[in-house]
Order: C-alpha cells, then structure tokens, then sequence
C-alpha cells in the first residue's frame, strides 16, 4: 500500500469537489453518457455514492417531474453540499444517515395520476434519510430502471458486492452507467512526463496488471483509498453481476479541465476517464 496528499487546503474535500470537479470535469464529460443511457420521463433512478450530485441532477433534468431520482452517499459533508445546490425536474432524494441504524419508517402515497404525484411529490417537505455504503443499498430488487455511479468505484474495496448490489436493485433490462478513472491512464506510476534532455514527450503506464490500493488525503487528515483495478477486472465482476456492457466512450479531457491544469494541455489526446454503459440481463 502507498500514500499519497495533492493539495493546499483551503476547503473541504466536499467543497473542493464541487468547486473544481463538477464545472471543470463532471458537467462536460456527463452529457453524452447520459443521452447513451436515454433516460425517459417516470423512470427511476438511482445515483450510487453520488458525492455532491451533479449526475442526480443531471439526471433528474432528464427524466422530468414525473420521474423519481435518488441521491445516496456515505458522506454526510457530500450529501449537504448536494441538498444546498439547486435542482430542477424530477424531485430528488438525497440519503444519508448512519448504516447501523435501523431502517426508517417508510410512507407510500399511491394515486393513479403522474399530474396528482408529480404535485405531491413536491409538497412533501423534503426527503428523507438513511445512509447506505454501496456494497448494501437500502432498496429492493429491481427497484430501479437505471443506476449511475462516478468515479467511485475506485474508493470501494468491496467492488465486486457493490456491483452485484447494482445488478440486485436494476429490473431485468435496466441500465447502469459506470464513470471510472481510466484504468490503463490513471493507474500508480502512470503519468505525463515532459523530458527536457532526450526532448520526449509521452504519457508513462505504470503497472497495469497489478492491483494496488493507496490513500489519498482529500483535506486535512482525511483519507480515502484509491483502489487500482485492471479494465478487465471491473468487467469481469460486471459480467457476474448480470451486467453486460454495450458500450465504452474515452473521453478527451475537456477544456474547463485543461485550463485549470495547464501541465497537461500536451497531453490533451490522452483520456483520463473511461465510460461503460450496461445493461441487466433478463
């Protein structure tokens, strides 16, 4: 296991997240994936680990007042910059309490009219909570037509029961939508190197094939672990899963992100992310 800290603090990592990566990152690379998954009006949706929620919104947007959305993280910090940002569309739930806990009580109002439940939903007051890790989400089987997650999966040792979770809460013939740090790109030892003697430029790969977990301190004294997976590995787990992938995007950096990194503007033909687009088998 290694170590790692990349940052003067001046924020929380909450903070940070959302003032760096959802504008410069998040935003841009989402929209296509997002038009790929083709989310429609009264689906649910379910937000795996969604830090401060651009994807819950975005998704919301997308499936409109008559849809239903959730938000769930551990992090409590996450989940109120989540709740402070504004949203439009399909309301959204954002959970978060402690795991351990019993599971809170659970009232349903059911009505046949979307236009009757789309105005209740909106009066109800605000969501409710309960706090899940993503190997355990506190939903029933099939209980979404599509699960999104970001850049996550690399902070979860138990990758595999987390991703058998996913296949448990789609329906037969859902979607997920995966967002992961390129694997191949972004792996420890990997990097853009700038070689002012041999006057080379190229992006180094590290050792790919070996699983590695280190710590990364995203503020003061708070760490997270960074878990290194080869593609094939996050694949595989998804196949067990009854998770079948369609499809696989590499975006480019976007410019928000270059402008904000100016090290790496030589290095804008390199993905730093990898998208995978599945469905649940039936």
């Amino acid at each position: 296991m290694t170590s790692a800290t990349y940052r003067n603090y001046t924020e929380t990592g909450a903070q940070l997240y959302q003032s760096f990566f959802v504008p410069a990152i998040a935003t841009p690379v989402s929209g296509e994936p997002l038009a790929v998954a083709n989310l429609q009006a009264r689906e649910r949706v379910v937000d795996v680990a969604c830090g401060a929620g651009v994807l819950t919104r975005a998704a919301a947007e997308r499936v409109g007042a008559t849809g239903a959305v959730t938000g769930v993280d551990i992090a409590a910090d996450m989940i109120e910059v989540a709740r402070a940002t504004p949203a439009g569309g399909a309301p959204i739930e954002w959970r978060q309490a402690d795991a351990s806990a019993p599971p809170p009580v659970r009232v349903v109002g059911v009505d046949q009219a979307w236009a009757q439940l789309a105005v209740a939903r909106r009066r109800a007051g605000g969501p409710s909570s309960a706090r899940a890790g993503a190997a355990a989400l506190p939903f029933g089987d099939g209980a979404f037509d599509a699960v999104v997650a970001c850049l996550v999966f690399e902070h979860i040792d138990e990758a595999d029961a987390a991703l058998a979770e996913v296949g448990r809460v789609l329906q037969p013939g859902g979607r997920f939508l995966l967002f992961l740090n390129h694997p191949l790109l972004e792996e420890p030892g990997s990097g853009w190197i700038d070689d002012t003697i041999l006057e080379e430029q190229y992006w180094r790969i590290g050792p790919y094939l070996v699983e590695d977990k280190a710590m990364e301190e995203v503020e003061k004294d708070r760490f997270l672990p960074f878990v290194h997976r080869p593609l094939s590995r996050n694949i595989n787990a998804m196949a067990d899963a009854g998770l079948f992938v369609r499809r696989m995007e590499e975006p480019a950096p976007p410019p928000g992100f270059l402008a904000r990194a100016q090290e790496y503007r030589d290095a804008a033909t390199i993905p730093r992310l990898v998208f995978l687009f599945a469905r649940r088998s039936r």
